[in-house]
């Protein structure tokens, strides 16, 4: 069951959803679980059972409890073959001509285990004992009657498994600059349960130690668990009484060689310095697996990373964007605080797709920017207040019907204060979602611009227009005159094609009066 629900997922396409997972949660839940795993081999260094746990406070408390029995061969034995594992393992990296050493230190400290044990006999050594010869039977499962009731361990265990593997394997590509392709993962995961079943084995997942080990030991691809499959599968047929007196001592020194290598301090001293909310991430996830076990902490680690996902998408980045001097390019002025706004004009760019999620902080964000930009950076003709909004769409490749109707809102909210809306290069989907919406004939197609600079070039004449009639601009209601929209929807009252909307050509609103002496810049040139 486990083996047929992972095919699926891998079939469909589904380990899209395993990029979820960040490095940041990947890196914590690879270091709490190596000093986890660590702890659960100190029981055969120091001679006496302790409890079974993927908990750090029960490990500790079995180990203090229990120190009265503390055994000396054994925490000899096993710290003399993890000296022997660290000193090879070392030379094998520092010296190519002498790495063959990194993969033989496993089995170096086997043999020295074992001819030591045959040797002298302690009795204070456990070793591995007998292992039944052969290899498993071929069966068929013939009882179904308990489906129903494994579906939900079944999923459990899908997704525990799932999240466990491709955790170390996510671990070991970002190590050796690899990619790795979740959906064969999958399907890989799937097809060795599914075989597995047929011999009574266990849910087959990503094994944290043993991986650990085959990557200490030089493993590139593949092949190396070819080859481990063969020499398991000879060694259970044939070879079985050599492994009787195995120290296991000496096995738990080769598994803490080989965690070592995955506590990883050094990321989360790289987050500390670079990103403070992926060391948050990263210190949760540790904790949490340190503290609450393997499966919860990886798990929490995915919700907190899915939370920080959602949370960014729901507040996006929207920023005021100003006019760099001497050219026609506007970008964020708390970037370039050299970059100028206009009077009575505000330009926001919008970093994200805009859907139900975002649209009323972008909204809020947006009635923010009309009160608050900072007027010491501004130019142009001077007016009171604002009345021109322009929204940079460049960056939003999506809108759904959510945000479209929501911006029908603020349209209207305003319209109710004499504000326009220009929008500025909208891509195709976004431009036909809004056609479809009504928000272009809503808005008006001669809003609609190319470039940023075009839409400052038609809104900057308007208000200059403003700024030599302040009464009438400033008193657009009394006296039964006609609102500063609608005199400026008179004057631009032009029906725009299709295709002069998407061509920007606007040149035939630009006034052809002289530019306004205040203006330090010119803008676009004139028709002659």
């Amino acid at each position: 069951m486990v083996g047929v629900l992972e095919c699926i997922m891998g079939i469909l396409r589904l380990g899209w959803l395993i990029r979820f997972i960040s490095h940041s949660v990947i890196s914590g839940f690879t270091t709490a679980s190596a000093i986890v795993i660590g702890l659960s081999q100190a029981k055969y260094f120091l001679g006496y059972d302790i409890v079974r746990s993927s908990k750090i406070i029960p490990l500790l408390k079995s180990i203090i409890a229990g120190i009265d029995k503390f055994s000396w061969p054994p925490f000899v034995m096993g710290s003399v073959v993890l000296a022997i594992l660290l000193a090879m393992k070392h030379l094998g990296k520092t010296r190519k001509s002498l790495r063959i050493l990194r993969a033989a230190g496993p089995l170096t400290g086997v043999v020295f285990g074992t001819v030591f044990v045959k040797i002298f006999h302690p009795s204070s050594i456990s070793v591995v004992g007998e292992i039944p010869q052969g290899l498993p039977t071929f069966s068929v499962p013939k009882d179904f009657s308990y489906v129903v009731s494994l579906i939900p361990t079944a999923f459990l265990i899908t997704g525990v498994a799932i999240l466990e593997s491709v955790g170390i394997a996510k671990a070991l590509a970002a190590k050796n600059g690899y990619e790795l392709d979740s959906n064969q993962e999958l399907v890989g995961l799937g097809l060795a349960n599914i075989c597995g079943s047929f011999f009574s084995a266990y849910p087959t997942t990503g094994s944290f130690s043993r991986s650990a080990v085959n990557h200490e030991s030089g493993a590139k691809t593949g092949v190396a668990g070819i080859v481990t499959g063969i020499i398991m599968g000879c060694a259970l047929l044939f070879l079985t009484p050599l492994f009787t007196d195995i120290p296991q001592c000496g096995l738990a020194a080769i598994v803490i060689s080989a965690v070592l290598g995955l506590v990883d301090y050094d990321e989360a001293i790289f987050l500390w310095n670079v990103d403070k909310k992926d060391f948050l991430l990263w210190t949760i996830t540790f904790s949490t697996t340190l503290f609450l076990g393997i499966e919860i902490g990886v798990l929490i680690g995915v919700g907190v990373s899915l939370a920080f996902v959602i949370h960014e998408s729901a507040n996006p980045h929207i920023a005021v964007l100003g006019r760099l001097p001497g050219t026609t390019v506007y970008r964020n002025v708390q970037q370039y605080p050299e970059a100028y706004t206009y009077h009575g004009i505000v330009i926001v760019r919008i970093d994200s797709p805009i859907y139900f999620a975002n649209i009323s902080h972008i909204k809020d964000r947006l009635r923010e920017y009309e009160t608050t930009v900072d007027k010491s950076t501004r130019r142009g003709p001077e007016v009171e207040r604002v009345y021109f909004v322009i929204i940079e769409m460049a960056p939003v490749t999506y809108i759904d019907s959510s945000a479209a109707q929501a911006l029908k809102d603020l349209y209207q909210e305003y319209k109710s204060r004499d504000i326009q809306i220009a929008i500025s290069n909208p891509n195709r989907e976004v431009l036909l979602t809004l056609t479809k919406s009504g928000l272009v004939d809503l808005i008006g197609k001669e809003w609609y611009f190319v470039r940023v600079h075009d839409a400052v070039q038609v809104c900057l004449q308007q208000v200059q227009s403003l700024s030599e009639s302040p009464k009438i601009a400033n008193s657009p209601l009394e006296s039964g005159k006609p609102s500063f929209l609608k005199r400026l929807l008179k004057q631009r009252g032009e029906d725009f094609l299709s295709s002069q909307l998407e061509a920007g050509q606007h040149a035939d609103a630009v006034p052809q009066d002289d530019p306004n002496p205040n203006l330090e810049e010119p803008l676009l040139p004139r028709k002659p």
